[in-house]
């Protein structure tokens, strides 16, 4: 009998701990990779790691940026299949995207849209500095859509 209360204790215990912080994740392989990087900087409150995920300029200045998540606990992320183009030596890549944002009060929104991506090719780059992939462009809305059933979609680039 002790030990089931002593079980029962620990389960009850771990059930009323803080939620363990998401895993750090910074991985600029492939567009799905940079965006699933992008939230999972966002979950963690490391919004400079996730500014940094843009391209220069394409998102305005920090501040503006950081205080946008001021309010948001944690994001969910579904990512549609991606559609790729190249030209010029560079790869532009638009993944469709479905967010499901939780601010600290609990209430949720649903966003669904697109993030163009691209990647410049590293056998043209020899000069400083070095292009990762990088976001370009987002394009989200608010959606009346359950999460798992909303899609994200993107308009050709």
């Amino acid at each position: 009998m002790k030990r089931l209360i002593l079980i029962t204790s620990l389960i009850l215990t771990a059930s009323a701990a803080p939620a363990q912080q998401a895993v750090f994740q910074d991985d600029r392989s492939t567009p799905a990779a940079v965006v699933k990087s992008l939230y999972n900087a966002i979950n963690r409150h490391e919004y400079l790691r996730a500014y940094s995920y843009f391209a220069s300029g394409r998102v305005g200045d920090y501040e503006p940026f950081k205080a946008g998540y001021a309010d948001t606990d944690h994001v969910d992320l579904h990512l549609g299949p991606p559609q790729t183009e190249g030209a010029a030596g560079t790869t532009y890549t638009m993944l469709p995207v479905v967010i499901r944002a939780t601010r600290t009060d609990g209430t949720q929104a649903i966003f669904a849209g697109c993030y163009a991506v691209s990647q410049v090719s590293s056998s043209i780059q020899d000069q400083p500095p070095y292009i990762p992939i990088r976001i370009i462009k987002g394009n989200l809305a608010a959606t009346d859509a359950n999460f798992d059933d909303a899609t994200g979609h993107c308009a050709p680039y």
